[in-house]
């Protein structure tokens, strides 16, 4: 029967425990039913290689594949200090200096890009064409977090590019977006070549597949 208060959450029931004396990690829990569990799972939260691995997962998504390890450390020390509050930790990867360091490096994914260069329009139907469907993840993990599962598809963001500037580059000064989309972000080689850039469409298409507009 369903309860919406009480909705989805973790029940246990007898019959289908496994009975017994369980060994995680070397460590042997005495079959006290959803004591046994419970346990596993504090101590599992409490494991060393769980801060390291939520640490690393945090720093690769929002900084780089390979981050710092300077900021591994301190967001695996956050955890271990605050017992696995989030909060604390995105606190701590909001203030860290290497956060914000000044190369970007990070491949945008296609949803970030098209949203980065359309804002709204077509979002939805960019993100299926370059391999990130909104809500439709191919496995349970979700997407990846690596630009090796993106990187392929960055030669179909140069058609959405051209399609993009073919519809508004008329009413667009890519020089002028430029300085408002990544001001000193920017490259000279960058400015040059959008200032040197054929047409208008051009211009446009070559600003949002400049690298730093591709990274964050």
């Amino acid at each position: 029967m369903s309860e919406p208060t009480h909705g989805g959450e973790f029940v246990f029931v007898k019959r289908l425990h496994e009975p017994g004396e369980q060994i995680v990690l070397g460590k042997r829990y005495a079959d006290t039913g959803v004591a046994q569990g419970r346990t596993v799972l504090a101590d599992l939260a409490r494991h060393p290689a769980t801060a390291q691995h939520i640490a690393r997962k945090l720093a690769r998504h929002f900084v780089a594949d390979e981050p710092p390890p300077s900021l591994v450390a301190k967001l695996e020390t956050t955890f271990k200090d605050s017992q696995g509050d989030l909060k604390e930790l995105a606190k701590t990867l909001v203030m860290a200096e290497e956060s914000w360091a000044p190369e970007r490096t990070k491949l945008r994914r296609p949803s970030e890009w098209i949203v980065a260069m359309l804002n709204i329009a077509r979002v939805m139907a960019g993100q299926a064409l370059l391999g990130e469907a909104l809500r439709r993840p191919p496995a349970p993990n979700g997407y990846p977090d690596t630009e090796a599962a993106w990187i392929d598809g960055v030669a179909h963001r140069l058609d959405a590019a051209n399609y993009f500037a073919e519809r508004h580059a008329a009413d667009s000064d890519s020089l002028a977006l430029l300085d408002s989309g990544l001001g000193p972000l920017a490259s000279a080689h960058t400015r040059d070549t959008i200032a040197r850039a054929e047409s208008r469409t051009q211009a446009l298409a070559l600003l949002v597949m400049a690298p730093e507009f591709l990274r964050r």
